[in-house]
């Protein structure tokens, strides 16, 4: 019975690691040098990124990195943080960019899941910050539903003033803290 024990403590955990890998489901297909990169996913659909140099499947348009999207320091998908103004809630055009980058990825692969967390500076309350984090979170995610992700897919989290991204108390320090990130 105690080697059965063994046995067991040894399968066990190998057994839920070999079970928790996944394969990749994505064929990549480069056109010729001179046209656009295009990817196919393994149900058939293709994507060209739209214009912003992201594509899905791992191909970049204008630069030739090849893997995940996700990884590549020179995509829009490596920007995981917008910006607000001071007591706002409303996504500036710089803001709009970056989502819809996450929007066209999370659209193009709707197996992935996003926390969208709001964050506020330190002025207000605390309600009043958790709230206000909440809208700009709300915010991302309404823009984003418009893009065609599913709410499902998204998960909002407001961290109102507790989570600082720079610790100080004047302008430049409040300007980083006003925020939604993106994290997969």
């Amino acid at each position: 019975m105690n080697a059965l024990t063994r046995t067991l403590a040894i399968l066990l955990p190998v057994a839920m690691l070999w079970g928790c890998s996944t394969t990749p489901s994505t064929t990549e297909t480069e056109l010729s040098a001179g046209d656009a990169a295009m990817t196919t996913t393994g149900d058939g659909m293709g994507g060209s990124g739209m214009g912003s140099g992201v594509e899905v499947g791992g191909i970049q348009g204008n630069g030739g990195f090849v893997g995940d999207p996700l990884q590549d320091p020179d995509s829009m998908l490596a920007k995981r943080t917008v910006y607000f103004d001071f007591d706002k809630s409303e996504i500036t055009s710089e803001a709009r960019e970056i989502i819809e980058a996450h929007a066209r990825y999370l659209s193009a692969n709707p197996s992935v899941r996003i926390v969208v967390e709001g964050h506020c500076d330190e002025r207000g309350t605390r309600e009043y910050n958790l709230s206000l984090g909440e809208r700009r979170a709300k915010s991302v995610q309404q823009v984003m539903s418009l893009l065609g992700v599913s709410n499902s897919q998204i998960e909002l989290v407001s961290y109102g003033e507790e989570r600082p991204a720079v610790m100080g108390h004047d302008e430049s320090a409040w300007a980083k803290n006003r925020r939604v990130e993106f994290i997969y």
